[in-house]
């Protein structure tokens, strides 16, 4: 499967000198900065001395976008805590305005979370149920389609093993499939309106070294000035997951909404019983001085105009604990303002009461942070 999707890709990639010879090739550097500081506490003395107020800089990029006739490519290194990582990385070509293929490195679409980048979620980070029970980038291909009242993406990939270990380390790698569909009857200035739906199955990865099949969900609390797992459930013996994800957003002038509910279910082998996870989260959006707008290609709320100031209240509930699995329960509100500074820049302040529970590394506790960062893409 890995190596399938691999020469799809290289395919792709040598179909950008092959064809479209009357095109100019235009070529553009792409980066961010994230400068974060932020004060927090927790109730629990052994957390607490983990959780520890600071500053970071959690993240610098740079990279490329390059365009030629109807073919697009990406590649983007990031640089966080002295290791550099690769971030996205894929070639894409678009048949036509509506229709596309995508093949690389990247996040595939899973929901509204996973249609933008992570600078951009608008309390600060993304829900622990995006994190836990979602999706990160993955090797593969991606079909894209969207009209004026439809949205649909198919995908097929590696899990995220094939990134990061060679099949010698890890045996044969673990696959998948995806599709997000979206239906979208208002998509006007300030009159908004979609409902979707996400689906994935995936085989895991065999780990040579312990001899079994692992599938690992795993979320942070709401910070990357430190980086302290929150809720973290291992499902050994695994045969296979399946996963499906209900969404809707919405906006009428100044006011949004976007909710999205996710459920996992992992078949286990021999008599082991399955395992069964679930999440969800809710966004209500305020906007001072101007009006939302729709993104098409990513089929959600648009990153508001320059200048605007917005502010959000958000909560999410993760529960990762089922039967002799204790990956833990969190609860977590939280208040933001985000403005808008230009299109290049915005500056947030965000306040998170998290309780987490019920988790087999740590006793039950309370985490308060109040935090803000100024953001730099381009």
């Amino acid at each position: 499967m890995k190596k399938m999707i691999f020469l799809a890709s290289c395919g792709l990639l040598m179909g950008m000198t092959a064809f479209a010879q009357e095109d100019k090739l235009t070529i553009t550097p792409s980066g961010r900065i994230l400068m974060d500081a932020g004060v927090m506490h927790d109730n629990n003395e052994d957390m607490n001395s983990e959780l520890k107020s600071g500053t970071a800089i959690p993240d610098v990029r740079l990279g490329f976008k390059a365009k030629y006739g109807q073919w697009n490519a990406k590649a983007e290194l990031s640089y966080s805590r002295g290791l550099v990582s690769m971030k996205d990385i894929f070639v894409e070509y678009d048949f036509n305005k509506n229709n596309l293929l995508r093949g690389g490195y990247f996040v595939h679409q899973f929901g509204l979370q996973s249609a933008t980048s992570s600078s951009f979620k608008i309390s600060m980070e993304e829900p622990e149920s995006q994190s836990a029970l979602g999706n990160g980038r993955l090797l593969g291909l991606m079909y894209q389609h969207d009209d004026a009242k439809f949205h649909a993406t198919a995908s097929l990939y590696n899990n995220a093993d094939a990134m990061k270990k060679s099949t010698d380390q890890t045996g044969n790698n673990g696959w998948g499939s995806m599709t997000r569909l979206v239906y979208r009857p208002f998509t006007e200035r300030g009159r908004i309106f979609h409902v979707g739906i996400s689906a994935s199955y995936e085989v895991p990865t065999y780990n040579r070294i312990s001899g079994t099949h692992t599938f690992s969900f795993v979320s942070n609390y709401p910070t990357r000035i430190a980086q302290v797992k929150v809720v973290d459930a291992e499902v050994t013996d695994s045969k296979s997951f399946f996963k499906i994800s209900p969404e809707m957003t919405g906006a009428y002038g100044h006011f949004g909404i976007e909710t999205q509910y996710y459920y996992l279910n992992v078949d286990r082998r021999g008599t082991l019983p399955d395992y069964h996870a679930w999440g969800a989260y809710g966004n209500l959006r305020f906007l001072l001085n101007s009006e939302y707008t729709y993104t098409m290609g990513d089929a959600g709320i648009a990153t508001p105009d320059p200048k605007s100031w917005e502010i959000v209240a958000a909560y999410n509930y993760t529960d990762l604990t089922d039967k002799d699995i204790l990956g833990g329960k969190v609860s977590d509100w939280a208040l933001t303002m985000n403005y808008y500074i230009n299109k290049y820049m915005i500056w947030r302040i965000s306040g998170h009461v998290v309780k987490a529970s019920d988790n087999a590394s740590f006793a039950n506790n309370n985490y308060n942070i109040l935090e803000t960062r100024l953001q730099i893409k381009f």
